[in-house]
């Protein structure tokens, strides 16, 4: 800890604060960056057979909900169906939905998958690895042209399942981008990803999406963050936000 502290103070003697309202620097989202790797631990993710499929039903379950009903209302849908499009499309809808039921907004979620499953199926002959082995661009606009499939699943599909250079951006990581600087104040989806990835090397794109994400629930909420306690909040351009809550 002693190490990483001294890392900071270094880092902090040698790259002034932006100025609010700026964006970032490459200097300092590469600082930013090593910080959070440094020191926050990146959030726990529900445990599959890395299936394109299964990250893709996973992803349309977390929606709108917490962490540990993503994992519980996955576990209840694979002790009762093998996660496959051929099981999934022919399953009973009231079944689905009382897997899914803990997740929350389950009448959508087990409809959009069933949708899903069976349009993969038809389409793709129930396999996405031929969708995810295409050109990154064209392999989002497949995906989003799935009924219920936006850009924020189509890019964790492409990402955790298939390595390919994007990062997701959800609610965590739209808040904390932005007002870190790292992407523009009034950017929609399309703009805040793209600053991502123009600012990071490909490489480093998973560690970005996980790290933002758990920086956001710990420290930089969305309501009341806790600034003060913040470790970038030298590098940040909307520092001091939250101060009066802490």
């Amino acid at each position: 800890m002693i190490f990483i502290t001294l890392q900071i103070n270094s880092w902090r003697s040698i790259f002034s604060k932006p100025m609010k309202g700026t964006m970032m620097t490459d200097a300092h989202a590469a600082i930013i960056l090593q910080i959070l790797q440094d020191t926050v631990a990146v959030p726990k993710l529900v445990k599959t057979k890395n299936d394109p499929f299964e990250t893709l039903v996973i992803t349309i379950i977390s929606q709108n909900t917490a962490d540990r009903n993503t994992e519980r209302a996955f576990e209840n849908l694979s002790k009762q169906f093998e996660v496959t499009p051929q099981a999934l499309s022919k399953a009973e809808t009231s079944k689905l939905e009382a897997c899914l039921h803990v997740g929350g907004l389950y009448k959508s979620k087990a409809k959009t998958i069933q949708t899903a499953s069976k349009i993969i199926l038809e389409k793709f002959h129930g396999s996405l690895k031929p969708v995810l082995s295409l050109p990154l661009d064209e392999a989002r606009k497949t995906l989003m042209e799935l009924p219920g499939i936006g850009p924020k699943t189509a890019d964790v599909v492409l990402l955790f399942s298939a390595n390919q250079p994007t990062i997701p951006v959800d609610t965590h990581v739209n808040r904390v981008s932005k007002r870190l600087g790292l992407a523009p104040a009034k950017g929609g989806y399309e703009e805040v990803r793209l600053s991502l990835q123009s600012l990071f090397e490909a490489k480093d794109y998973l560690a970005v999406h996980l790290l933002l994400i758990a920086h956001g629930r710990k420290y930089c909420k969305a309501r009341q963050p806790l600034c003060q306690k913040c470790l970038v909040n030298t590098y940040c351009t909307s520092n001091g936000l939250g101060d009066k809550h802490d």
